[in-house]
């Protein structure tokens, strides 16, 4: 049994091989040679976290994207755009009913399609690491997956919680 300190430090040491090779592997069969990878997180925020996987404030995608990427909001804008507008015309975007400020950001008849190619990459690319894994690993690795996804949504949580009770009482004072 490997101790919990070793533990930690063998995760650790997973970290950026898990980040930037698998997950750079994955963002590339997302983007499918078209797409930024900033475009494709988009497309995938859209699908995993949009109102029926179609739909989604651009406030939440700012959010979001500005929680993984050093990006700005000009930023964000001009890959919307980019997406908006010819060729690619994979989204529209139209006034909140809720708020004349803000924007929802729809796929298109053809970004769904588009959306659909990427799913289907991303499947390819996990169908070669699959074709790699004993049936244990696969279900081992989906079950340690997901509770390490629980995990660090449950830490952001509390921070985020952590940090709202500080700028209250710093409010207060």
């Amino acid at each position: 049994m490997i101790d919990r300190k070793d533990a930690s430090v063998e995760f650790l040491n997973l970290f950026f091989p898990i980040h930037y090779l698998v997950g750079i592997q994955i963002e590339d069969a997302l983007k499918c040679g078209i797409l930024t990878r900033q475009q494709a997180c988009i497309l995938w925020l859209i699908r995993t976290q949009g109102e029926n996987g179609t739909s989604m404030r651009r406030k939440d995608i700012e959010i979001a994207l500005s929680g993984w990427y050093e990006v700005t909001s000009s930023a964000i804008s001009k890959s919307l755009r980019a997406l908006a507008k010819p060729p690619m015309d994979l989204l529209s975007m139209s006034e909140d009913p809720n708020s004349g400020r803000e924007k929802v950001v729809t796929l298109t008849p053809r970004g769904r399609q588009y959306l659909g190619s990427m799913i289907q990459n991303g499947i390819a690319l996990m169908d070669a690491m699959v074709a790699r894994m004993t049936d244990d690993e696969v279900v081992n690795g989906i079950s340690f997956l997901k509770r390490v996804t629980d995990i660090s949504e449950e830490i952001q949580d509390d921070e985020t919680a952590l940090s709202t009770r500080a700028r209250q009482v710093k409010a207060k004072t």
